[in-house]
């Protein structure tokens, strides 16, 4: 029988407020001590702060428009709108969020997470010389279920899955479809001491570093699925109007 993997789950105090340009590596750096296998979750806001994606509040409706690649639902009052956004992701409002932003301000997403959360992982490894891997985690809305928790939307030198298909059980049963989303389930574990009011940003997730592997292992954008794979493309509104559509159009040739 496998060892039961023990996590410790640390909150890196200490870091200032990000701005645009401030070296993320370096600041990390100088507040953790970091040991090979730890792996950091890092809340995408002070990513995007550095990188520059803050613009101002009056923006917003724009910006949701230019992230969003399309309208998957729409609340029958029109007050909430689930896309998806250019990078993939399902999310009210496209992630564009004013939580923990300076007052008349809102932060979008960063244009790539999986490379920043690269660009992270390399220079971490390279500044303290342990082997560690990333994830950049935002906090996402559930199907079927209310409240939120942090996923990973950007993940570099860690294996995003574990794949348990093609194995047994503890009962010796086949395992045909277990296939954990551990960058999911570190997301949201590193989230329970980060928290969302005490300005602390990043965690990290000691204990499993059979996860952390080459910067090159795929990322977190593998964890979206495609479209062709998605059961639930549309929201019932919009599968209805659809359906209509194509109902009276099929009529009209007839």
């Amino acid at each position: 029988m496998p060892d039961v993997a023990e996590l410790t789950i640390l909150p890196l105090r200490g870091i200032p407020e990000i701005r645009e340009g401030d070296d993320l590596v370096a600041v990390i750096a100088a507040a953790a001590t970091l040991r090979d296998g730890d792996i950091l979750v890092v809340t995408s806001k002070i990513v995007s702060k550095a990188e520059g994606r803050m613009i101002a509040a009056d923006d917003r409706a724009d910006a949701i428009e230019a992230e969003s690649a399309r309208i998957v639902a729409t609340s029958a009052d029109g007050r909430v709108r689930i896309v998806e956004s250019r990078l993939g992701i399902i999310a009210a409002a496209a992630g564009v969020d004013a939580s923990n932003t300076p007052e008349g301000t809102v932060l979008l997403l960063p244009v790539d997470p999986d490379g920043s959360a690269r660009a992270l992982a390399a220079g971490l490894r390279a500044a303290t010389g342990a082997q560690v891997g990333v994830i950049v985690s935002d906090t996402l809305g559930r199907a079927w279920r209310d409240g939120q928790t942090d996923s990973a939307i950007g993940a570099a030198g860690v294996h995003v899955f574990e794949d348990y298909r093609g194995g047994v059980d503890s009962a010796g049963r086949p395992l045909v479809v277990t296939l954990p989303c551990v960058a999911d389930e570190l997301a949201a574990a590193a989230d329970l001491v980060k928290r969302k009011t005490t300005g602390v940003p990043v965690a990290v997730v000691r204990g499993r570093p059979d996860l952390v592997g080459d910067l090159d292992l795929p990322g977190a954008r593998s964890i979206v699925r495609e479209r062709e794979r998605d059961l639930f493309h549309t929201g019932s509104h919009e599968s209805w109007e659809a359906g209509y559509a194509a109902g009276l159009a099929a009529a009209r040739e007839g």
